[in-house]
């Protein structure tokens, strides 16, 4: 299957954006790919940024809704898979979330991300709920794909799951820094949950300039034995696009062995 991450920089018009964000998936479908997807609140600003002041339901959105209604019906038109990510209302409570849209324009479902930073410059505690659904793979046309939502990815177990759940590609929605971690740690981290875990793994990233955060973009893609195979550039708006052998991921050291030798009633 052919991917395409969408690495932009968000305008201040959300509607703009939305538009742009069409016009990706649109040129994205001319190169053959099967699946997109956007990065972190690819259409807002980066809310988080700041303290949260007053109902923040105000900035968030329902799903199904405007949204997701605009880009199924582009998915349904281009016959392409579509993953978001928006910042989701549900009553009273808000969430960082990422629907998936198959190539017929159905949602599949909604991934919320569970577990939630607050620190500098990343006030989500402020914005978001913790997510409360199960580890879910979505079987897409094209492949079983899960979701791990920025920072659910520094943790194992969830994406350990993902992989005992079948997952063949992880999508992650990042909102990223320059410099955040040490060089090379991103990239390192998803390798080696590729290697452990037998899935191909795309993280993509926001990228420009928001108050004092300068995102970073570096967006990247790896395969199931823990190789990076291609990124975006720094600081630059660009749709990766890549090639994804889907039979790598049976034929990994983790579908062969790792999975096969677990042992769970023990730890």
């Amino acid at each position: 299957m052919k991917i395409g991450l969408i690495q932009k920089f968000p305008g201040s018009h959300r509607e703009d954006n939305i538009r742009r964000g069409v016009k990706h998936l649109e040129e994205a479908a001319r190169e053959g790919v099967d699946l997109v997807a956007f990065a972190e609140l690819a259409f807002d600003p980066f809310f988080p940024r700041k303290p949260a002041t007053g109902d923040v339901t105000r900035l968030a959105e329902v799903i199904p809704g405007p949204t997701t209604d605009i880009f199924a019906r582009k998915a349904r038109e281009l016959g392409i898979i579509v993953v978001l990510n928006l910042f989701e209302s549900d009553g009273e409570r808000t969430y960082d979330a990422s629907p998936v849209i198959d190539s017929d324009g159905t949602l599949l479902g909604v991934t919320r991300m569970i577990h939630i930073a607050d620190y500098e410059n990343f006030y989500e505690k402020d914005y978001y709920t913790p997510g409360n659904r199960w580890v879910h793979v979505y079987h897409t046309s094209a492949a079983k794909v899960g979701v791990a939502i920025c920072y659910d990815r520094h943790y194992p177990e969830y994406m350990r799951a993902l992989g005992v759940e079948g997952a063949e590609l992880v999508v992650v929605p990042q909102a990223g820094t320059a410099g955040e971690w040490p060089s090379g740690l991103f990239e390192a981290e998803l390798q080696v949950a590729c290697f452990q875990n037998g899935y191909f793994g795309a993280l993509v990233n926001r990228v420009g300039r928001e108050g004092d955060m300068e995102f970073s973009g570096e967006s990247f893609i790896t395969s199931p034995e823990g190789s990076v195979l291609t990124r975006a550039p720094a600081g630059k708006e660009h749709t990766l696009i890549a090639d994804l052998d889907l039979s790598r991921v049976a034929d990994s050291p983790a579908r062969r062995m790792f999975l096969r030798d677990r042992r769970p009633e023990i730890y």
